[in-house]
């Protein structure tokens, strides 16, 4: 990040606190093997249903079969974290190939993958989740990817505008009298100078990903166990609701700081990068 928008991201005090959140979950996350205090597949069923704090061994307290809740939110930040990262980088180079290519290629060729675009966008990303989930075997990496190939689109339309705005630059008209190929052009020229909304949007589709494992999950498609994700835990925890509530309360507020820590960094990336922006913050 350059000065002045290191200076305006500064100023940005919620998206500081987001990139502190976003820094020590992924933290927690890479040094869960270290940090959690219990094995998460550990079965005690001696300990069942322990209140956070109640002993000193299980700090955040036990679920339904004595399991560490502390250990298994940790791990499953592993799991929920990657899933979201993975998802985003495929969300990523599937909607910036696109919309590099329709927005410099125009024509048919623009015309074709925006209706393909457009068509993507009639289907409700969840309802294509489980579509794609009941054929494909729930794995880390198809849960990422299916994903991550089900929410392109709005990356797509983004890259599009700003290789819209660009192609008509001087620099671009330069590069072409030198004879650089559209190739060169597109990914030595263009893509660069495109990288700013795309790191914004890069930021969001984490938070994006997170949500949309937590939802197939709870709905039993995502992560399965004995492997803890935030999703599934939500899903063991809602037949105790009305009497360990926490086991609930937990996963969700994980999910809920790491879904505000993003935004509120996509959000402060987004105001850095865009000098026609004034904050007001």
């Amino acid at each position: 990040m350059r000065g002045g928008a290191w200076r305006r991201f500064r100023r940005h005090r919620l998206a500081l606190a987001g990139g502190l959140v976003v820094a020590l979950l992924l933290a927690a996350a890479l040094f869960a093997p270290w940090v959690a205090p219990q094995d998460p597949t550990l079965l005690d069923t001696s300990a069942r249903f322990l209140a956070p704090f109640a002993r000193p061994a299980f700090p955040l307290g036990t679920d339904e079969l004595g399991r560490d809740t502390l250990s298994r939110l940790l791990y499953g930040g592993r799991v929920s974290l990657t899933v979201g990262i993975v998802a985003m980088v495929t969300t990523v180079l599937t909607g910036a190939l696109i919309g590099i290519l329709a927005g410099y290629l125009g024509g048919f060729i623009d015309t074709l993958l925006m209706r393909f675009v457009d068509t993507m966008l009639c289907f409700p990303q969840v309802f294509l989740l489980l579509v794609v989930a009941a054929f494909v075997p729930p794995t880390l990496l198809s849960i990422s990817l299916v994903i991550g190939l089900t929410s392109w689109m709005e990356v797509s339309r983004i890259v599009r505008a700003e290789i819209l705005q660009l192609k008509e630059q001087d620099f671009i008209a330069a590069a072409r009298a030198l004879g650089a190929s559209p190739a060169r052009i597109m990914l030595r020229e263009l893509l660069p100078n495109a990288a700013a909304p795309i790191l914004v949007a890069a930021t969001l589709k984490v938070a994006s990903a997170v949500l949309m494992e937590s939802y197939i999950s709870y709905l039993g498609y995502g992560v399965q166990p004995p492997l803890a994700s935030w999703g599934n835990m939500l899903t063991n925890a809602q037949g105790y609701l009305d009497t360990v509530p926490w086991l609930a309360i937990l996963p969700g507020a994980a999910i809920t700081l790491t879904v505000m820590g993003f935004n509120f960094l996509g959000d402060g990336l987004r105001d850095a990068l865009d000098p026609r922006l004034r904050m007001d913050r």
